[in-house]
């Protein structure tokens, strides 16, 4: 039980350490005051509306693609800060997306899609001091939820009736998904809320649901992960369970070949969406370019994989393909557990 608390702490804090990576910023001014390419920088860890200063030379920057040097984009978020947490907020046009950053012990986020006339939730909170925020930000908002979709994250909705993906009910019973939780009772205690009482409706793979007036397209999400379904939001907003990062990922994350190759077929499908914003459970909301960066980066994993003879010159290699990325730290392990 120790070992499943410490493991999904670990995994939680990479997430979190790199969610300023994705951070889609209100303010474009900075990106271009920098051309350095490297991801400690303004432009590498702010996805702005004007990206014209960035990257002036971009052959000399873009090893299969560069974290800073991938175009931006013009969504801008407004913000409404919490003691503890912060929602950003998305102007959708026929819809509107509430992203609330936990700041919790696990780097989760939380999101509510709120159409004319109601309101989605989606991975509610799992700490009580997280569900206090969230809620008063929703019942701000002045309007009935239709529908609480619990997807990867069992969180807050206590005995609300939630939508799951067809046999996530199931697995979070078992004993992956139901030992991290019990492992999170254990090591968190009265921190965080019990485990959902509602009723659970599972919704078939594949199938377009409408709620609030806006469409939810269940998909299947990575083969390397838990079963749990990546949605399409009203044509316009992709969600799975880990948001693209400009960043070197965590080996819980990318922890194999085979997870290699799941996040790479599950991103470009992403991408083929449609989709201009890209959330998930863990890390938030990010643009395109975030998306369109994490192809490269897993292509650029595989091409070394198959030429490097060993884990060291495979981490040499990679940290030379992307000089200054954040997550720098997470590369020997990385390359550890592609040579196992």
């Amino acid at each position: 039980m120790k070992k499943i608390i410490v493991l999904a702490i670990a995994l939680c804090a990479a997430i979190t350490a790199t969610n300023g990576a994705n951070r889609i910023s209100t303010d474009s001014s900075c990106c271009g005051s920098d051309n350095t390419g490297k991801a400690s920088s303004c432009c590498a860890n702010n996805v702005t509306g004007n990206t014209a200063g960035c990257c002036a030379d971009k052959a000399a920057t873009t090893p299969d693609g560069n974290a800073s040097c991938y175009g931006g984009n013009d969504l801008k978020a407004t913000e409404t800060t919490f003691a503890k947490g912060r929602v950003e907020t998305y102007d959708l046009g026929t819809f509107k997306l509430h992203v609330y950053y936990t700041n919790d012990a696990l780097g989760d986020a939380s999101y509510i899609v709120e159409g004319k006339n109601g309101l989605v939730t989606l991975e509610e909170p799992l700490f009580k001091d997280n569900v206090a925020e969230y809620n008063t930000f929703l019942q701000g908002l002045g309007k009935s939820v239709s529908k609480r979709i619990a997807d990867y994250h069992l969180g807050g909705t206590e005995d609300k009736p939630i939508v799951m993906a067809e046999g996530m009910p199931e697995f979070t019973k078992g004993p992956v998904y139901g030992g991290m939780m019990a492992g999170f009772a254990q090591g968190f205690g009265d921190a965080i809320v019990g485990l959902p009482t509602g009723k659970t409706t599972e919704v078939a793979f594949g199938s377009t649901e409408k709620y609030s007036g806006i469409t939810f397209k269940f998909l299947n999400g990575a083969t390397s992960d838990f079963p749990g379904a990546s949605i399409l939001i009203g044509d316009k907003v992709y969600f799975t369970h880990w948001v693209p990062s400009k960043s070197h990922p965590s080996p819980l994350h990318i922890g194999s070949l085979a997870a290699v190759e799941a996040q790479l077929a599950e991103t470009e499908e992403s991408l083929e969406s449609g989709a201009v914003l890209f959330i998930g459970g863990h890390g938030g909301a990010a643009a395109r370019d975030a998306a369109e960066f994490k192809v490269a980066y897993l292509k650029k994993m595989k091409e070394l994989r198959s030429s490097k003879a060993t884990a060291a010159e495979f981490a040499t290699a990679l940290n030379q393909a992307f000089p200054g990325l954040a997550g720098e730290e997470n590369i020997p392990a990385l390359a550890e557990a592609l040579y196992k």
